[in-house]
């Protein structure tokens, strides 16, 4: 299978039309005749989230003329799963690792149910720091300024325990911000902060910039992932060793970080048909999907929309899986 990854991009928060009308199949097994406004919980404006949000709201909305697609940008996986509690987006997308963390009062005031529609790709976790820092590892970020995303992503949460994992105290050894993306990358490039962590495809336009001037160093993370939990928890959270690509930035290629899978998700009550209409145009339409020159690593396969790690399935996603392939 080819890896690529990587997307486009935006939203209002009006509040929901309920979706109707009669789930009808069009020739390529496709669902059409839904009505309404179905809103989706993205990511920060011009990263990887809006973008994947973007494209599937324009597919969704062409399958379906009569439906409207609300794009909503937000800070990322824990704000999302919090506006599908408080029924203000009907999909969501989030880090597989983040739809686990849903169950567990550690990340979440109380649990919050969800369902999945598919696994749907797998980001990169990117640690750059500025290539004078002369920082290597995770490890000697004692004493430096990094920003770790904006409160309310999974890369916010993600960045703590990698900081544990490598022995550091976000208290005591590290000074952490949370920024959104174009901030903290501001903030880098005016030397004000030195490093910054970033769940999305590769290459990010943001990091991109930065890679040319100041310049970067790409940490290795996967040397971290046996202290993320055994291999059993890691793999139900979405999380494996990966190589950034060559020719993605200009120093990275080979460096061994982490991939982590992302789901799209729901509350258990939505809609079967709509779960269902959804969960076929993510296998009849995925080439359309991904951007042709995006390099990371993409799924919207059959063989593993299905891993959605220990977050179950909607009823509609299973029967529409059942239906395509058995």
């Amino acid at each position: 299978m080819n890896r690529r990854t990587a997307l486009r991009a935006g939203f209002g928060t009006a509040a929901a039309v309920a979706l109707g009308g009669a789930l009808a199949r069009d020739g390529f097994g496709q669902a059409a005749g839904l009505s309404g406004v179905l809103r989706l919980a993205t990511g920060e404006p011009s990263a990887f989230y809006e973008a994947f949000g973007h494209l599937l709201a324009d597919e969704l909305a062409s399958a379906n003329p009569g439906l409207r697609c609300r794009v909503r940008t937000t800070a990322g996986s824990v704000d999302n799963i919090e506006l599908l509690r408080a029924h203000q987006a009907d999909l969501a997308l989030t880090l597989t690792a983040t739809a686990r963390d849903a169950a567990d009062t550690d990340v979440f005031p109380r649990p919050v149910p969800l369902r999945a529609i598919g696994r749907v790709y797998e980001t990169y976790l990117q640690f750059a720091v500025r290539a004078d820092a002369g920082v290597r590892t995770v490890a000697d970020l004692r004493g430096h300024v990094v920003s770790l995303g904006p409160p309310g992503s999974g890369a916010a949460v993600f960045g703590q325990r990698l900081l544990r994992a490598a022995g550091l105290s976000s208290r005591s050894d590290v000074r952490v911000r949370h920024l959104p993306l174009n901030e903290g990358a501001s903030a880098m490039a005016a030397g004000t902060v030195d490093g910054l962590l970033v769940a999305g495809g590769v290459p990010l336009p943001a990091l991109k910039e930065l890679d040319e001037r100041p310049g970067l160093h790409f940490l290795p993370l996967a040397e971290l992932l046996p202290r993320l939990g055994g291999r059993e928890s890691r793999a139900g959270a979405g999380l494996e060793q990966v190589s950034l690509p060559q020719g993605a930035y200009r120093m990275a290629g080979g460096v061994a970080t982490i991939g982590v899978s992302n789901l799209l998700v729901c509350r258990p009550t939505l809609r079967h048909d709509v779960a269902e209409a959804v969960t076929r145009l993510l296998v009849m339409r995925a080439t359309s999907l991904v951007p042709g020159n995006a390099v990371g690593a993409q799924f919207l396969d059959v063989r593993s929309l299905i891993g959605t790690g220990g977050v179950a399935l909607h009823p509609g996603a299973l029967a529409a899986y059942r239906a395509l392939h058995g």
